[in-house]
């Protein structure tokens, strides 16, 4: 996956979470609903730390497909 398709990945999956978001307010969520937008959730913060690895190496000289994917439990421990 290069930069253009992880970009318009987490575009379309921002789009969706902000649309099951919309599609409640005032209300919860199902169970299904929260399942799926936490998936969401762990799926953009992977996506977004292989995007910022890729310009990283990039910038460091590097190939930018020596970057990885890295697990959800990784990153979602990681402090802002």
């Amino acid at each position: 996956m290069d930069d253009p398709d992880i970009i318009r990945h987490i575009s379309e999956l921002s789009d969706e979470e902000r649309r099951l978001e919309e599609a409640h307010v005032g209300q919860g969520l199902s169970e299904e609903e929260q399942a799926r937008l936490s998936r969401i959730e762990v799926t953009l913060d992977q996506l977004w730390d292989l995007l910022r690895q890729r310009r990283a190496l990039r910038d460091a000289g590097r190939s930018p497909t020596d970057a990885t994917e890295r697990p959800g439990d990784i990153v979602e421990g990681y402090l802002q």
